[in-house]
């Protein structure tokens, strides 16, 4: 039996993804299981994989990119008992997930309720992840604090404003004035970066300043950032989104400024956040806040917000919509389709 998935060809612009057959299945090996993908998200961290700008993923082409997947069992390797086939499964692959089929260790594998959409449980897995430990784990903002969220329209940003708004504390974020109008029903207090000095703003707004900012801006954000901070606050970066297109040295000499800054003194704290590298260390961590994350999906309690869906063929076109910051929430792939 053939199957599909996207391969990235040579490190370059979205069309250096193509489209392969495959002639057979994967088979999985001892305490492996083979999955039906459902879904797939497509992130911004996956077009930095694509560039090869993205330092935690080595990998050279070819090979499929595919932060994250929801799919079904299908079939089991030797040794294999924690899931049986029909089992509906999630994964943070890190890379891998444009696919049909693929295979993963099961005790990475986290389960998924029948009852819930797939897009919208595998937009749980990378972004509102990130989202809800950055939150709960790293900065522990509590009811009534104050954040700032950059990027507030983009997939872990939307999360941030409804996860904060679901703890209640005061929410401030920039946007484009072009998505304000679909964020406005987080309750958050809008920034349009582009004609609004957000240190200013906030300077007016929480003269104090606030107690969290997240920022995947770049190291130059960071430091306007954390102008905004109040003593004791926290300010959490986790990525390099204005640095990516001047290459994977250029985001190392972020990452390392960012560390140059973390060893100065001062009274505000200052946290980089990798979902990685936070699953490796804590893995008890990840499916717990998961498994919380896809609970309160299945009661109807949280939402995330799809902009788009999107055949796996058409994962060109995805990236391209990426780079052009023009989703609010999450471009979904959608094997099935």
């Amino acid at each position: 039996m053939t199957y599909t998935r996207v391969m990235i060809t040579g490190y370059g612009p979205p069309e250096v993804l193509e489209v392969v057959e495959e002639p057979h299945l994967p088979e999985p090996n001892t305490g492996e299981v083979r999955v039906r993908v459902l879904a797939a998200s497509a992130s911004y961290t996956d077009t930095m994989i694509r560039k090869g700008a993205y330092p935690e993923v080595r990998k050279k082409p070819p090979f499929s990119p595919g932060y994250d997947m929801v799919g079904v069992v299908d079939k089991c390797g030797r040794g294999a008992s924690r899931f049986k086939v029909g089992d509906r499964v999630c994964d943070l692959t890190v890379v891998g997930s444009y696919t049909e089929f693929l295979c993963a260790a099961e005790d990475r594998l986290v389960p998924v309720p029948d009852a819930v959409d797939p897009a919208e449980a595998v937009s749980l897995v990378l972004s509102w992840m990130t989202a809800y430990q950055m939150l709960h784990r790293t900065a522990k903002v509590r009811p009534g604090q104050s954040i700032l969220v950059h990027g507030a329209g983009g997939a872990v940003g939307s999360a941030l404003l409804a996860l904060a708004r679901r703890l209640g504390a005061r929410v401030f974020g920039t946007a484009s004035a072009a998505k304000h109008p679909m964020l406005k029903p987080f309750g958050a207090t809008l920034i349009d970066y582009r004609t609004e000095d957000f240190v200013e703003r906030i300077g007016r707004e929480a003269p104090d300043g606030v107690d969290a900012v997240f920022d995947a801006l770049g190291l130059k954000s960071f430091r306007r950032s954390l102008k905004t901070v109040r003593p004791g606050g926290t300010l959490v970066a986790y990525g390099f989104s204005n640095t990516v297109d001047k290459g994977r040295g250029a985001v190392a000499r972020d990452f390392l400024g960012f560390q140059l800054m973390r060893l100065l003194p001062g009274r505000r704290r200052k946290a980089f956040y990798s979902i990685t590298a936070t699953r490796q260390r804590r893995p008890d961590w990840f499916e717990a806040d998961l498994t919380t994350l896809l609970d309160l999906l299945a009661e109807g309690s949280i939402k995330p917000v799809i902009w788009k869906r999107l055949r796996l063929s058409e994962a060109v076109q995805a990236h391209r919509l990426l780079e052009q910051s023009m989703p609010v929430g999450k471009i979904i792939l959608e094997p099935g389709r």
